[in-house]
């Protein structure tokens, strides 16, 4: 693709390095098949977030790299699909205007100096050696400020968030609903003829308002899950709580009932 067409904003190839990141648990207690409760770990979970396109043609080796932290349960990973490759010929039907709103928005704090795809972010942190993060995400972490439980009843879902001394001062945070195992066989546009396999697709995002925090006084948030959930491509509610100052993630719970 020539310079005239390229999309903005652009993509970039990116090189290999090393990793720091860390595992943890969640607790999960199921109570049904679609009702369970899910208390997060005193060590966070490493949120993964990557920015991608079917239409970006050095987007798929990103994909699979995300695929691969299916052997990590320690890990929250999340695929943004952005929409601005859609009008270079094929149309992501996973794509967004939200999801390309969110990544210009955490240009400002990931370190990033231009949004790009692939783009993987961790812990709130651009990671253009995202090639050489190998499993495990291992590395020391420090113990959360941040303790949340989550629970589910159909399709209301809801997270008590509580601050425990020395947390940050505000926080903010936002839900995101996954699928697994989607397949698309693209027709046109930079990877026409390809088939490509997708994890961790971003179906529902939702963000929630920054809020005091205090010790002592969890705060609750609430969450109605979209219809539209199939066994073939099972599902999983995330929610990220970040310190509202920085933007930058100090808890992560997620479940798949």
């Amino acid at each position: 693709m020539n310079a005239s067409h390229r999309p903005t904003p652009p993509k970039r190839l990116v090189p290999f390095a090393a990793v720091t990141s860390a595992l943890c648990a969640v607790v999960t207690t199921a109570a049904g098949a679609d009702a369970c409760s899910v208390r997060s770990s005193d060590v966070p979970p490493a949120v993964v977030e990557l920015y991608t396109s079917e239409g970006c043609n050095s987007c798929p080796p990103a994909d699979r790299w995300l695929s691969s932290l299916k052997s990590q349960p320690a890990v929250v990973a999340l695929a943004f699909h952005v929409d601005y490759w859609d009008r270079l010929g094929w149309k992501d039907r996973f794509a967004s205007p939200a999801y390309t709103q969110r990544q210009a928005e955490q240009q400002a704090s990931n370190g990033a100096r231009f949004s790009y795809t692939p783009q993987v972010v961790v812990d709130g942190r651009d990671r253009t050696d995202w090639p050489a993060l190998r499993a495990p995400l291992a590395g020391p972490r420090a113990p959360a400020g941040v303790e949340v439980t989550l629970q589910r009843d159909g399709a209301q879902v809801t997270a008590t968030v509580s601050t425990r001394a020395g947390g940050p001062a505000r926080l903010a945070a936002y839900w995101a609903v996954t699928e697994q195992d989607h397949a698309s066989a693209v027709q046109a546009g930079e990877n026409a003829g390809a088939n490509l396999h997708h994890d961790y697709v971003v179906r529902d995002y939702r963000t929630v308002a920054a809020w005091a925090a205090s010790t002592g006084t969890p705060h609750v948030v609430g969450y109605t899950l979209p219809p539209g959930a199939t066994a073939s491509h099972p599902r999983t509610v995330n929610l990220v709580i970040v310190d509202a100052a920085t933007g930058r993630p100090v808890q992560a719970v997620k479940t798949a009932c």
